[in-house]
This record gives C-alpha cells, structure tokens and sequence, in this order.
C-alpha cells in the first residue's frame, strides 16, 4: 500500500534507519511505535470532540423528528433559514469576488506600474482562468457540472442531492473568473449555491427526496433573489428552471426563501433600482409602441439562435483541441483578455452585474452590435476553456446590446420617431434572456425589478414571446436544455399520464372479487356483501357471462324497503355497465368510468363474455402511485409499506389515499 503523502519522509526515515544493523532497526521500530502512539492520540483529540458534537447533533435531529408539526409549517421554516443562509452565502460571494479582483487585478497594478497598463490585462486574466481551472481540477476533478441546468438534473433524477465539495469548488472558481475579467455571471453559482444549501440542510436533518426538492428550488430562488435583489424573479427562476413548473404546492416555499432573502440582501445593498430606465410613455407614436416590439422580438430570437450556436461549437472546439487543461485556460484567458481591452473595457463594465447601462444610450449602433456579438463570443470562450460562471448576465448584456443597436439605427434612420435605445436596450434584455435560458417568466419579470419601470411591461411581454417562438423555430437547444442533450439527460419526467397510457388493465384488476348472480335474493346478498370494499358489485349469468353490476347505493336503497326487500332478487336491481378487456390500457379505462361517473367496471374476454375480474379507481391510484414511486426510486420504507400492501405516503399537501385492496372473497 502506497503511505499517505504526509508519512511518506517518515518512510524514508526508518528506512534509512534500518541500514544500521539491528541497532538500527530496533530504533526504527521505537520511532515506528512512538509515532503511531501519537497518532493515536491526536487523533482521540480531534474525533473525540467531533463524535460527541455529532451525537448530539444525531439527537436534535431525532428530538426535531419528533415534533408534531405540519408539513407546511417545517416548509416554511425551512425556507426561512435557507433564505437567510444563501443570501449571507451570496454576500461572501461577492466578497470573493472583489478579492479575486485584487489579487488578480488591482494589487499587481499597484506593486508593479507597468501592469496598470491595459495591454497587460490579457495576461492577468489569462492567469485567471488558470487559477480557476485548477481549483477545479484540484477539488472536483472530472467535474463539469454544478451549473444551473446541471442542478435541476440533479432535482429531477437524484432527488436534490447535491455534493458540498464540488459545490464549494465550483464557486470559488466562479468568483476567480469573474474577478480575474471573465465574461461571466453571477446568477448561476448563485443559484447554484443556494440550491446546494438547501440540499446540504434537508441532508441533515434526514429528509425525504420531495421534501429535498422543494428546499433546493427554495434554496435556488432564495440565491437568485439575493444576487438580484428581484424576489419574484427568484421564485419564479426556481420554478420554471428548476422544478420544471409552476407548482401550485411548491409556491409557499419557494416565495418564503425568495423573499427572506432579498430581505436580507436589501439590508446589505440598499433597494435602489440597478438600471435607471427612461420612461416608456404610453403617447409615443404608434411605431414605437407597436412595430418596433415585433422587430425587436425577431432580432432578439435571431441573436439568441446565434448566442446558443456559438457557445456550444466554442466548446465542442475547445474540447478537440488536444492540450492539457492549463494550456487551454491560459488561451482563454488570453483571448478575452484581448477581447476586453479591445472593447476598453465595456465587455465588462463595472459593478457585479457588469453591464454598462449608459453606453447602450450614448455610443453609436454599430458599436453597440459589435459590443453584443463581441459578448457572445468572449462568453463562449469563457466558459468553453475552463472558466466558470452564469450565463444569465452575459444573455443580459446580449438583449441589451440588441436592443440599444437596433433602436439606435432606427433613430439614425428615423430621427423624427425620437426613439430612446436606451429603454429598448431592457425590453430587448428580456427577450433574448428568456429565449436563451428558457424561462420567459423570469426574464420578464426580473427586468421590471431591475429598472422598476412598469410601462416597460407591455412592449417587454410582447418581445420575450416573439423571441422565444422564434429561437425556437431555428434552434431547437436554449442555453440550458443544450447543456443536458449533449450529456445525454433527459428532463422528462415521468408523469401519471404517461404511466396510464403505459399501464394495461391487467396490471391493476382484481381477479377475485365478490361476484353475484342475477336470481340470487337480496336479502341474504346484503348479509355477505355488508363488509366488503367493493364499491360495485359485478352480476353473472348461469353461463359466468356479464349481466350487469349492482351498485352499493341500489343495495342500500333496497335495504330501506322493508316490505318488498324479501321478494327481492339481484336481478331486478341490475344496472347496465360498460366494460373492459385486460389489454386496454388504463387510460381507457379512465375514460369510461369518467363518461358514467362511475368507481369500477368488470373485466372481461372477448368474444365470450366471461367476467375475468374488477378494476376500480382504487385499483387504479394504487398502481400509478406503485409505477411513479419506482421510477423515481422508492425508499428502503416505502418498498416495505408497498410490500405490505399499505398506501405510498402522501406528498406534502396530498391526502393520504385510501387502500386500492379491500376484503375480496371467492366467486359465489
């Protein structure tokens, strides 16, 4: 066995000490032992302390379990605390940052005056992205994940599972990019991180996977919040990203988390808009209200289209180029180095959101388009050459650049429109953000939170769906769902409706259930049937064909009639039904007993008629929730509760469903 890296000098020590003899190796053996005896100890010391604080803690843990709150009140608590966590979790991320940019910026310039000049920035940010790509090489090797999309495969197929130490790395490479002059963002390690709190505290405190879920997507809106001090637009990121939907269920949660944190941000960064946006007035002419959104939107889903192919044939090139990993960083870093002193500076601009607002109403058109397709590119080899960060910014700036383009060469064509590029540049950031990451919701509504600017919200709404149908039309990848193909995830996840038309009849019917005969008399019927969970009850002819079904209503019903119950037969209380055959699938069998309202229908076989069995809504909840609960990956419990022939546990604002399985008796 190869010895730890600190025991390796030791090693060579005794080895050394063993030439001398015996002498020499009973010396050997004495410090072998003596330091092994320190070990020992040491280690008492150390674990000792650490055990008992995690018995404690194991205790707590069981002491909380045992508390007899709902399941909505441990939610929201926990959205509370998470809320608070990440956003002081992205208040030292962006503490990080700003140390990245001194150390790689701003104290060399000041130990050695010659790197002041912008002709060097190349350099520094080129060691940058080396850093980065060490720390990530160092500390999560073979790791390319933890990024936004990476987050909700790992929600929807591991549970909300989600590694610290990778987690940590990640971050901390994201912070030295974006100080270093990375073209990056902020909002995906912040996401990121969030949602890594949430899963780190739901692992814990020992909590079930829908539960974990939810405190990721709460962790993720709280650290989206936070980074942009836009609480809706947090939870609604958690939501459509992450969970994959607007969850009624899940709403509470998220918006807690989201707003608690934007609390606590707004308490350290003030609440000041980030963009001051010249008024959209509603008496501007009609063009600039009604056609000008229209171009906007097709420009803006074009420029998306360009932005999602150039960011993946950037990385896919990177990734053919046979290197080492170092090399690779240091050219990236290089080319955007050279990138952004090119630009003097404004492919960056200043503060963490890095877009320089006021040139998109000062500097000309086409400087602005060359600025917007500059991004696209400096983003691409960012991140396609070992750099980390988000791509939300970076759409941010693209949008921006679109929109301040467009609209100031049509002020140059049009001068008496009096266009303000300006205000364009943010409807037009809207669109191309929510073609780009998919999220049309969060785009819109995170743009009104930063320029707080309601008479944007027309002609932003208009934009953002055209952009969409567009980018859509012509690339079929956003900026996330083409990160998870080419890795070969699937985001689908399997839903009731997808077993339904999966599951036949044969899978969920009972084959024994309590049948009657039609010249049976009711009186004794009732007497055997008076306990049984059928909700019908299937009749049978002399031959076993089907006759009808006799209802637990028709029975008590007759029940009342005290007089003529004794005359009674099963017969006369015969109801037609509709039924089904075992190769039908449970979707069909749904829509019948929808038609007639009706709990059950016989199974039987065609062409003869024969009753082959019973299937029930019951029967049918029982196997779905058997199907959902596999596919997902049922707990060592939850296989016991099925095996058992117990219920699944309800999901957090369910009801607990009744047992599929009643008491079934032999056919009489």
């Amino acid at each position: 066995m190869t010895p730890h890296r600190s025991l390796r000098p030791f090693v060579r020590v005794l080895a050394q000490l063993s030439r001398f003899g015996p002498v020499g190796e009973r010396a050997a053996r004495t410090l072998r032992a003596t330091v092994v005896q320190a070990r020992r100890s040491t280690r008492r010391l150390t674990f000792g302390p650490r055990r008992a604080a995690m018995g404690g803690w194991d205790e707590f843990v069981d002491w909380f379990g045992t508390l007899n709150l709902s399941e909505n009140a441990v939610l929201l608590i926990f959205a509370a605390v998470i809320g608070v966590a990440a956003a002081l979790g992205i208040v030292a991320f962006y503490s990080l940052v700003d140390l990245s940019d001194t150390l790689f910026i701003r104290w060399p310039g000041e130990r050695v005056p010659q790197l002041r000049n912008p002709a060097y920035r190349p350099i520094l940010t080129a060691l940058g992205f080396v850093a980065a790509s060490y720390v990530m090489r160092r500390w999560a090797p073979r790791e390319d994940g933890f990024t936004v999309p990476d987050l909700k495969r790992r929600v929807v197929h591991e549970g909300g599972n989600v590694p610290t130490r990778p987690l940590v790395a990640r971050s901390v490479a994201s912070a030295v990019t974006l100080g270093a002059g990375g073209s990056v963002g902020v909002e995906g390690p912040a996401a990121v991180l969030g949602g890594g709190l949430g899963s780190a505290l739901s692992r814990t405190f020992r909590f079930s996977r829908d539960r974990t879920r939810l405190l990721v997507a709460a962790g993720t809106a709280a650290g989206i919040s936070a980074a942009f001090n836009a609480p809706m637009a947090g939870a609604f990121f958690a939501l459509e990203e992450v969970l994959g939907g607007l969850q009624v269920a899940a709403f509470p949660t998220v918006v807690v988390a989201s707003v608690v944190a934007a609390a606590v941000s707004t308490a350290v960064y003030g609440v000041s808009p980030a963009f001051p946006v010249p008024t959209l007035h509603p008496s501007r002419s009609w063009f600039e209200l009604l056609a000008l959104p229209p171009l906007l939107g097709l420009a803006c889903g074009l420029v998306t289209v360009v932005f999602v192919r150039t960011y993946f044939g950037v990385g896919e090139a990177a990734e053919r180029w046979k290197v080492t990993p170092r090399v690779r960083a240091a050219a990236g870093g290089l080319a955007v180095g050279l990138l952004v002193w090119l630009s003097g500076g404004l492919l960056l601009g200043s503060g963490h959101l890095s877009i320089p607002a006021e040139v998109f109403g000062e500097a000309s058109w086409y400087v602005i388009l060359a600025l917007c397709f500059a991004k696209i590119l400096a983003t691409s080899v960012t991140l396609g050459t070992g750099g980390s960060g988000g791509l939300f910014a970076p759409a941010m700036y693209v949008g921006a650049a679109t929109g301040a383009g467009l609209a100031g060469l049509l002020a140059v064509l049009l001068p008496s429109l009096g266009v303000q590029p300006a205000a364009w540049a943010f409807v037009a950031m809207g669109g191309v953000v929510g073609a780009a990451t998919g999220a049309p919701i969060t785009a819109i509504l995170l743009v009104f939170e930063l320029t707080d600017d309601y008479a944007l919200m027309a002609p932003l709404m208009l934009v953002t769906g055209i952009a969409l149908v567009i980018a859509r039309r012509y690339e079929r990848d956003d900026l996330y769902s083409g990160w998870l193909r080419r890795r070969g995830f699937s985001m689908h996840e399997v839903s009731e409706r997808d077993v339904l038309t999966t599951l036949l009849v044969s899978d969920a019917f009972d084959q024994s259930p309590v049948v009657l005969r039609e010249h049976e008399p009711v009186e004794p019927v009732l007497r055997r049937v008076a306990f049984a969970a059928q909700p019908v009850f299937p009749v049978v002819d002399e031959a076993g064909r089907l006759a009808g079904i006799l209802s637990v209503r028709s029975l008590a019903l007759a029940s009342k009639n005290r007089e003529a119950l004794p005359a009674l037969i099963v017969a006369d209380l015969l109801e037609a039904t509709p039924a089904v055959t075992p190769d039908m699938t449970l979707a069909q069998v749904l829509r019948r007993l929808g038609l007639r309202d009706l709990p059950g229908v016989p199974v039987v076989s065609l062409p003869s008629g024969q009753l082959l069995g019973l299937v029930t809504r019951e029967h049918i909840t029982r196997v779905v929730e058997r199907a959902l609960l596999l596919d997902r990956g049922a707990t060592t419990a939850e296989r016991r509760m099925f095996e058992s022939g117990m219920p699944a546990p309800p999901l957090p604002g369910q009801r607990p469903t009744p047992a599929a399985d009643g008491a079934s008796t032999h056919n009489s």
